[in-house]
């Protein structure tokens, strides 16, 4: 069997363009290349978590899709600006050490048009928050997925495990 893949997703700037009608226009895009792969899971990593219930989130998604909805990731304050850097990140480590028997082991990945909320550079798809989730980006998660699926390293990055034991452990 093949082990879960996580994907941590944001809204504004991936699902459709950050500042324009918010009409998930590019998620028909994301959940084709999510149906290839059933394994992977999608933990909404979206400010949109603090503002709609579990349900209304879940309910954006097509039918087919919603069982692979595994979550929400927790909402963390900072005490500071400077801890806003990879604050999703932390958020997104958090919810793995809540739902994974081994985090740091944990397939994962990141949609999101922010560089900022992910030091895991490698683990991230940058979106242009211009234009949304694009072919191109289909064809990053694809290769990152596939990688997942054919055991490719999911090891965190050297430096990474200060961040696990800073905030989670």
């Amino acid at each position: 069997m093949t082990r879960k893949a996580y994907i941590f997703m944001d809204f504004d700037g991936v699902t459709h363009p950050w500042g324009e009608v918010e009409d998930f226009r590019c998620l028909p895009l994301i959940e084709a290349v999510v149906r290839e792969f059933p394994e992977s899971r999608i933990v909404i990593a979206s400010d949109w978590r603090m503002l709609f219930s579990m349900q209304k989130l879940v309910a954006r998604f097509s039918e087919d899709i919603r069982p692979q909805i595994a979550g929400a990731t927790p909402h963390m304050l900072p005490k500071s600006g400077a801890e806003l850097h990879g604050l999703r990140e932390r958020e997104a480590m958090l919810w793995l050490a809540q739902h994974e028997a081994n985090p740091r082991e944990a397939a994962w990945c990141a949609l999101d048009d922010a560089p900022g909320n992910w030091l895991t550079r490698s683990r991230l798809i940058l979106t242009d928050f211009k234009r949304g989730f694009t072919a191109e980006d289909a064809e990053a998660l694809r290769r990152t997925l596939n990688g997942f699926r054919n055991g490719g390293s999911t090891q965190l990055e050297p430096g990474v495990t200060s961040l696990w034991e800073r905030y989670i452990a």
